[in-house]
């Protein structure tokens, strides 16, 4: 009963924030037309993106117990976890999602998506997808193994790609960028026994050169950090997502995040 009354007033807070802010962003503005027709019903997708889930203080870290309070908020609100291809037949063909869609994706492929995330997950009956840095799974204890990644595959989950050695790509030359993105979808591939259709860039870090790099390498679409929704007017090769960190605050920031993101995107007051 407590922890559903500070959810309340959490939720409460958050939409007076939101509404200040709308009011403030319309103030001596001019209303902004739309330059490309969407569907009815049309919604931008929230794509939450997580790195760790362990004790440990990290910036890219949140606990296990923040982790399942974020999930329960998802479950008891009706949110339905979808998978990339969902994503993109929505945002290429039109295709219907559920009620309420979040893409959950992990960056990097840390043991604690498998010993910490994933029996949370399935607690409350979510999917995620992970990006995988390929040289590292199997090779790095900090990293899961394949055993782990075929187990979490059987049971919905999705692996992209995170290139093999999470490289920069816009530091590297052309040549050596290129094989990073091949030789980890083929190892994915040859682990899986399906090539990943889905990428995400280290560190966030691409430009128009990369982009060309990763669908040249064979991918359908990829995933930055810069905070946003996934929408119609995205680049499919320059997906947004809402990058969830450790704050003093989490379960706060974490539902101004997912429910304020595009107001809180076009205001640019919030950092990835």
């Amino acid at each position: 009963m407590v922890r559903g009354t500070i959810r309340k007033i959490y939720l409460f807070s958050t939409v007076a924030l939101l509404l200040f802010l709308v009011a403030s962003l319309f103030v001596g503005t001019k209303p902004v037309t739309a330059t490309r027709h969407r569907p009815q019903n049309y919604t931008d997708i929230p794509v939450l993106n997580y790195h760790k889930v362990d004790t440990l203080y990290h910036s890219l870290s949140i606990s296990p117990e923040e982790f399942e309070e974020q999930m329960a908020y998802l479950h008891e609100n009706g949110y339905h976890a979808i998978t990339p291809d969902q994503l993109m037949n929505y945002l290429n063909r039109g295709k219907p999602l559920p009620d309420k869609p979040v893409l959950i994706t992990f960056d990097d492929g840390y043991l604690d998506n498998y010993t910490n995330a994933y029996p949370i997950l399935k607690k409350y009956g979510f999917t995620a997808t992970i990006f995988l840095v390929t040289d590292l799974i199997g090779n790095d204890p900090r990293f899961m193994n394949w055993d782990q990644v075929r187990e979490m595959q059987k049971n919905g989950f999705i692996f992209g790609s995170h290139t093999a050695s999470h490289a920069v790509l816009t530091k590297l030359p052309t040549e050596e960028a290129l094989k990073e993105l091949v030789s980890s979808r083929q190892k994915i591939a040859s682990e899986l026994g399906r090539a990943p259709r889905y990428f995400a860039y280290p560190t966030g870090a691409y430009n128009l050169a990369v982009e060309e790099l990763v669908r040249t390498a064979g991918y359908t679409a990829a995933f930055t950090i810069r905070y946003g929704q996934a929408g119609v007017s995205s680049d499919p090769y320059a997906l947004e997502r809402i990058p969830i960190f450790k704050s003093a605050k989490t379960f706060r920031s974490f539902l101004i995040r997912l429910n304020g993101a595009p107001l809180l995107e076009r205001l640019g007051i919030i950092r990835n």
